[in-house]
């Protein structure tokens, strides 16, 4: 029988909390991955104009500034939806 599975209750299955945690950390993975992919999908669309083995001095200042930029905007709206009444 899985941890979801109906039926008499025992000690082994896992609290309602200890499975919110694992859904609060599954998400976490996810938003972060999704994070990761779009950055590097925007940095590199923006600032690698011809792709080759390296990167140029001037691609690689671009990348960086994208990426502090990214960073920032989305720490304003995550400020934001934090500080915003319900």
């Amino acid at each position: 029988m899985d941890s979801f599975s109906s039926g008499s209750s025992s000690s082994s299955q896992p609290s309602p909390d200890a499975i919110m945690d694992q859904v609060k950390t599954q998400l976490a993975q996810a938003y972060a991955e999704q994070f990761i992919e779009s950055l590097r999908g925007k940095a590199f669309e923006k600032c690698v104009t011809s792709p080759g083995k390296s990167l140029s001095s001037s691609e690689s200042s671009c990348i960086s500034r994208v990426v502090d930029r990214y960073i920032e905007a989305t720490g304003i709206i995550m400020r934001t939806l934090v500080n915003t009444p319900r």
